[in-house]
């Protein structure tokens, strides 16, 4: 089943899966021909796995990348939309294993327990899609494959936190949405870096001084750089850029604004800088960007 939500010419299927309140997860393992569901949002987390998949695009939010023989990624951002299409996949078995789960991790008396801090941490970076790297899918293949046959509804719950605990601890694991995109708050227990990524947010469209944001949490220009850099893992102009990048791929996606005005509206200097940049972070233009995204969608 599914709703349908108005874009300009375009729709995104709101998928209402078959998990019911009843269910710890629904899973589906299938083999297949080609992908034919278009982009889509759904309430519930999922995980989705891939095999003899080679030459598909994943698309997940502003991420847009064609996989390999192997493929595995985790979704639990309700508004994150995401498709497989069929693009250069000319495999005959496409193997996919689909588990969709709707667990309340803010419930304390039980994740909020010291050895589920790494699944919570997980959980909240997959907001913006997490893609694993292919010696974490090896390591935690045999058990995904076995889940659909695993006839003990407690056993098969044991299972799936195997898998979630193993992915969680895993190194090489990347986001894929840009956070602006994917509409997620700065995932950091900093308070100064969560200021400052407030305050991006809110002032992406205006030129943004590296004096001002030091201000802002009351440190040096050097010790501001140096601690934002060691804290995010960017330096503060690229993450400015990506933050920018974020907003203006989701108006390329949900409105007919021109390119122009999406760019200077998202405080890039001129339209030639604006076109660089989305070639360098997306592989397209910005206009390629707008129209592939949209081919992926049910048009109406």
């Amino acid at each position: 089943m599914n709703t349908e939500k108005s874009n300009a010419n375009s729709i995104v299927i709101h998928e209402i899966t078959p998990l019911s309140a009843g269910d710890s997860f629904y899973i589906a393992d299938r083999h297949k021909k080609e992908f034919t569901y278009p982009i889509h949002t759904h309430e519930e987390f999922e995980l989705n796995f891939l095999a003899n998949a080679s030459g598909a695009r994943r698309i997940v939010g502003d991420s847009s990348e064609t996989i390999g023989d192997l493929d595995l990624f985790l979704i639990t951002g309700k508004d994150l939309e995401h498709a497989i299409v069929q693009e250069k996949c000319n495999s005959e078995d496409i193997h996919e294993i689909t588990i969709q789960f709707k667990w309340d991790f803010s419930d304390k008396a039980f994740f909020g327990k010291n050895q589920f801090g790494s699944i919570q941490r997980m959980m909240k970076e997959a907001e913006k899609g997490l893609c694993f790297p292919q010696i974490t899918i090896l390591k935690v293949y045999n058990i995904l494959d076995s889940l659909a046959e695993e006839k003990n509804g407690f056993y098969s719950v044991i299972k799936f936190l195997t898998i979630l605990y193993e992915l969680s601890i895993c190194t090489g694991a990347r986001t894929l949405s840009s956070s602006s995109f994917a509409k997620t708050a700065a995932n950091t227990e900093s308070r100064r870096v969560n200021k400052v990524s407030k305050y991006v947010n809110e002032h992406y469209a205006e030129e943004i001084r590296l004096n001002d944001l030091a201000e802002l949490v009351n440190m040096s220009r050097t010790s501001f750089s140096r601690f934002f850099k060691l804290r995010t893992g960017k330096s503060l102009t690229d993450y400015i850029t990506d933050i920018r990048v974020g907003h203006a791929t989701r108006l390329l996606v949900d409105t007919t604004t021109t390119i122009a005005e999406i760019a200077y509206g998202c405080g890039f200097n001129n339209l030639s800088n604006f076109n660089r940049i989305l070639k360098k972070k997306k592989k397209c233009s910005p206009k390629e960007f707008r129209e592939q995204y949209r081919k992926k969608k049910l048009i109406i």
